[in-house]
Parts: structure tokens; C-alpha cells; sequence
């Protein structure tokens, strides 16, 4: 393992359309690791094709998931990059400038610019968006295996956290459909992680809790302000937990059908 080398590693599972454009952000570094999820289209294909190398690891949750692509990287610095995401060349220089330092911090945050329907994202909690530290040394970073979704994880030094300035971008949604299909994926992922953290809830909970976190993303975090995107956003944010805590209900309860008995003439 090279301390002054970087690697890049980048989940992914069927992002044949983004992942192209992801690998081409960061063919600067000294090496991309595409972790993907046994996907069905031609993500593996296209990355290898751009130089990238692969590792397949099954889909067991998101803190698994990163743990094992750090795993998979070779060298002493490692900079996290989802497949919707995209570095930029100031992003970049500071990133090098960062790493070349003589006593850097472990780990750093870097602020992501979101852009969705047309436009860039300031408000609705879509900036800076500090998200979990993407640039950090091996081993400095570990995520909670058990988390499927919205994985936890504890930053292994004594130095507190750095933050760089300069943001990479990020394009979350790739049109409406993709909005309602990742609030139905993620509440389903996010139902598994409160049942095993223990968690009940009733439908009076899934409705409060979905009404909150739209009046919390649309007025305290001012999504009124970035227009319709930040409605659609809002309203998205509202599905995904409303359905998270419904699915819940639904796992606790195990509903069954009525049964139906053979009938005879």
C-alpha cells in the first residue's frame, strides 16, 4: 500500500448511464475500484472498458457494501465517489493539494452541489450537503456493517475532520421516475434497519413522520425557495418516509391474506 497514492473506489449497481461519466471524473487518480452489485446491464462492462477495475460484491446494506469496496482499494488515501456523482477539476486540485500536505486530517468532508430540473440546488438541504467523509486515509473510516441504508460510521483517529471548500456535483435524479423509485427502494431498505434497530410504529406514525420531514426539507431547510425542484423534492422526501415507517407497520403486523377454501358445487 502506497501512503501518498490515491485511490478511488465507486459503488454501483445497474448505472450503465452514469457510470461513464462518474470514471471520466476521476481518471486523474492512481486507481478506480467500481464496486459493483452483481449488476444486469452493462455497468461492469463499461467500467472495465475505461480502465477501472471491478469487484463484485453482493448487495448485504450500504455499511457492508463500503466496507468491503475500501477493502478492495490498494493505496494509502481513498476518496468515495457514488455513481451520481461527479468531480470537478477544483474539487480535484484540492484534493491533491490536500493529500500532499505534511500533516493533513485522517478524513475530510466535501461539500457536493446538487443540480435537478434544470438547476442547481441551494436550499432544501442540497447544499453544501456534507454528506460522510469521502476523502480519507485507509483505515480511518469504518461504516456500521449492519446499516442497509443510511449506513452509520466511526472516523478511527485522534485528528478532528477536515473540510475542503471546493464541491463536486451530484445529479440525484436523473428524471421524475427516478425520484419515486428511490423513495420506494430506500423506504424499504430504511423498514429493515428500523426493525432491526427495534423500532415500532403505527400508521399515525408513518403519517406524522412523513409530514415532518417535508415541512422540515420544504420550509426549515427553505426548499420553498428553489422552486418547483424543491417541491418535487420535498414531496419525494415525504414518500420515502411516510413508506419507510408504513413498511414497518407492514413487517410487524406479517398481514396475510383471508384464507379462501375450496368451494363445491
Amino acid at each position: 500500500m502506497n501512503s501518498h497514492l490515491l485511490s478511488v473506489y465507486i459503488i454501483a449497481y445497474n448505472e450503465a448511464d452514469k457510470i461513464r461519466s462518474a470514471i471520466n471524473s476521476v481518471l486523474w487518480a492512481d486507481e478506480i475500484v467500481v464496486a459493483d452489485s452483481f449488476s444486469d446491464d452493462d455497468t461492469a462492462a463499461i467500467a472495465e472498458e475505461m480502465g477501472a477495475r471491478v469487484v463484485q460484491i453482493e448487495f448485504n446494506g450500504f455499511g457492508d457494501l463500503r466496507n468491503r469496496a475500501m477493502a478492495a482499494c490498494s493505496h494509502g488515501w481513498i476518496f468515495s465517489l457514488d455513481a451520481d456523482e461527479r468531480c470537478t477539476p477544483e474539487a480535484r486540485d484540492e484534493i491533491l493539494q490536500t493529500i500532499a500536505l505534511p500533516e493533513p486530517a485522517d478524513a475530510y468532508y466535501i461539500p457536493r452541489r446538487n443540480f435537478f430540473m434544470g438547476r442547481w440546488m441551494k436550499y432544501s438541504g442540497f447544499y453544501p450537503d456534507y454528506r460522510q467523509p469521502q476523502l480519507f486515509k485507509k483505515g480511518a473510516l469504518v461504516f456500521n456493517n449492519q446499516d442497509q441504508v443510511h449506513e452509520g460510521y466511526r472516523i478511527v483517529s485522534a485528528k478532528p475532520p477536515g473540510y475542503l471548500k471546493q464541491a463536486i456535483w451530484q445529479v440525484p435524479f436523473k428524471n421524475l421516475e427516478e425520484v419515486a423509485h428511490k423513495a420506494n427502494k430506500y423506504s424499504t431498505l430504511g423498514a429493515k434497519k428500523l426493525q432491526a434497530n427495534g423500532r415500532k410504529a403505527t400508521m399515525v406514525t408513518a403519517l406524522a413522520r412523513g409530514c415532518w420531514s417535508f415541512f422540515h426539507m420544504y420550509i426549515i431547510k427553505r426548499g420553498i425557495l428553489d422552486g418547483w425542484p424543491g417541491m418535487v423534492i420535498a414531496l419525494g422526501n415525504f414518500q420515502g418516509t411516510f413508506y419507510k415507517y408504513a413498511k414497518l407497520v407492514e413487517l410487524q403486523a406479517n398481514w396475510q391474506p383471508p384464507e379462501s377454501p375450496p368451494i363445491k358445487k
